[in-house]
């Protein structure tokens, strides 16, 4: 399945702006992971999913096909973990854990570059705008939640 370049570029530009625009809230917030870094987790993950479904021979064989995508979706969110982790930090003395939310945003993105690599723009349009809506209205709501609970935030 050769896409035309126009459409590589499509999957690979529409998944550095998911990345890169999910990356703007942490770079707000002072966060370890930005838009450059989120930008590139998404391209690396939509670049190894279009270039492995585009190999000679995959769409004649719908098994081998589906064998390929499982496999990519498997190696890239395991991979693309050990740069989530290197964001938390863990203070045992203090009983705190730090950055498990931006851990889980890379993890996100990764899957949002693999839906743009596949070309779900569906998926791409609707987890961004979550994505997004998580990050930005919920920490209000966690802090309303944490004062009515008669915790600091």
């Amino acid at each position: 399945m050769d896409l035309p370049i126009l459409d590589v570029g499509v999957r690979l530009g529409a998944a550095a702006l998911a990345g890169a625009a999910i990356g703007i809230n942490r770079d707000l917030t002072n966060k370890p992971i930005g838009m450059r870094t989120l930008g590139l987790v998404a391209l690396g993950a939509a670049a190894a999913t279009v270039a492995t479904i585009q190999v000679d021979g995959m769409t004649e064989n719908p098994d081998a096909l589906s064998r390929v995508v499982q496999g990519i979706i498997q190696g890239v969110m395991a991979g693309i973990s050990f740069i989530g982790a290197g964001v938390i930090l863990r203070d045992a003395k203090a009983r705190m854990v730090e950055g498990l939310t931006t851990a889980a945003t890379v993890w996100v993105t990764a899957a949002l570059g693999i839906a743009c690599g596949l070309g779900r723009w569906d998926v791409v349009v609707i987890g961004v705008a979550i994505a997004l809506v998580l990050l930005v209205a919920f920490p209000w709501v966690e802090a309303l939640v944490s004062k009515s609970n008669g915790k600091i935030a």
